[in-house]
């Protein structure tokens, strides 16, 4: 006989309020509508959710992937939930039952719904993760705030770099840390941290020593153009050097590069989304600087505005060809043709297809706006130069090849 009502236990799926940054990822990769949120948290609708996984390898920082066993008719509602600042513990459950297993539906729908690779290149250093949580944050100290952008930029794009001192905190390229900005919202309560990419290498900003960069932008309005100031963003752009910082993680175990020799990469980003790609930049210059170069091509596409409002746009400049062939693209500049990162795409297509035929492995990192143009031009480039795009993207993010991080 079958268990009764009462006695049937489920796994539960939950959200880490604590760990959380509210990047709306999992709520738009669900394929069956089981996320909501409000202006607090993120939650899982228990009545929807069949626990097909879809929504955990695109997480950020692996908040999304908590459960709880728990009786169905205790679950823990949307309401619930969305009243919560942390995770309840795991109840004790008295008796047996068994629990629903995954089924192949639900897997094979998980792997549709993946745009990007839930699995690091096979020849990734090891990252380490979780090192420090919001109840346990790591202090650090500013080091140096540098304005990136002109003065007469409408972005002001700061380059911020965090010293630990003989603090353990170790991080690789295409990793996030998590900053905690100090005080309070609306509601009373302490600000959610955000998650920033690292910019610099994993041996330092400074080489050999122990310090990391961030590339940060300042927000003063949200993609609608509407008046805002970010939190966290404008608190770290106001730091001076000396003052001390809260950080948490690191996070990010699949967005990291390949080490192998004969690796190609493929970057493509727009404004702060080229912190992880100077990070492998210059972990790659530096193997180079100092006689052990990874054999591989690198290839940039790097959209902005305007020229005197893209990051690293000086040092960028500097890089021999012979190391990087960079295409910049530039939507706002007066009297020119709008161009983003799919038009530059376009035009380098014949370079870019020689690259998709070998050992290529493809970052893509920026707004969120920015994906469907792309990949509209990669499978332009896949029809143009014979062969199979449907075919080529998802066998790239089953290899580790197929690297998406968009806000």
């Amino acid at each position: 006989m079958g268990a009764s009502e009462s006695e049937l236990l489920i796994r539960q799926h939950l959200i880490d309020p604590e760990v959380c940054i509210r990047c709306n990822t999992c709520e738009e990769t669900c394929p069956i509508d089981a996320i909501t949120h409000d202006d607090r948290n993120y939650v899982v609708d228990p009545n929807i959710c069949n626990g097909c996984n879809a929504c955990v390898p695109p997480c950020p920082t692996g908040s999304i992937d908590h459960w709880r066993i728990i009786p169905k008719v205790a679950a823990y509602s949307v309401d619930d939930q969305l009243t919560w600042d942390e995770l309840p513990p795991q109840q004790e459950i008295d008796g047996e039952a068994a629990l629903p297993e995954l089924s192949n539906d639900a897997v094979q729908q998980n792997a549709a719904t993946s745009m990007s690779s839930a699995m690091a290149p096979r020849s990734a250093a090891q990252p380490h993760l979780h090192l420090h949580d919001v109840k346990n944050p790591l202090t650090a100290t500013i080091a140096g705030n540098f304005r990136l952008t002109e003065a007469d930029a409408e972005s002001d794009i700061r380059h911020i770099v965090l010293d630990f001192g003989n603090q353990v905190f170790p991080v690789l390229e295409g990793q996030s840390i998590g900053i905690i900005p100090p005080g309070v919202d609306d509601s009373g309560k302490p600000h959610y941290m955000r998650l920033y990419s690292v910019a610099s290498p994993r041996d330092g900003e400074r080489q050999g020593h122990n310090n990391l960069s961030l590339t940060v932008k300042r927000v003063i309005a949200d993609h609608e153009g509407q008046a805002i100031r970010g939190v966290a963003s404008n608190y770290l752009c106001d730091l001076n050097k000396g003052d001390k910082v809260l950080v948490t993680g690191p996070y990010g175990s699949n967005f990291l590069m390949p080490n192998h020799a004969g690796s190609n990469l493929l970057m493509i980003c727009t404004g702060t989304g080229a912190a992880p790609m100077r990070a492998m930049t210059e972990y790659r210059r530096r193997l180079a600087d100092q006689g052990n170069p990874v054999p591989g091509k690198l290839m940039l596409f790097f959209g902005a505005r305007a020229p005197q409002e893209l990051p690293y746009f000086g040092p960028l400049r500097k890089l021999p060809e012979s190391f990087i062939t960079s295409h910049l693209a530039f939507s706002r500049v007066p009297g020119e043709p709008r161009t983003y990162v799919q038009d530059k795409l376009r035009e380098q297509s014949k370079a870019v297809a020689q690259l998709l035929r070998s050992d290529t492995y493809i970052y893509i990192c920026g707004l969120r706006g920015m994906e469907a143009g792309v990949m509209a031009a990669l499978r332009e480039i896949c029809d143009a130069s014979g062969f199979d795009w449907t075919f080529l993207h998802p066998n790239m993010v089953a290899e580790g090849r197929f690297h998406v991080e968009t806000y």
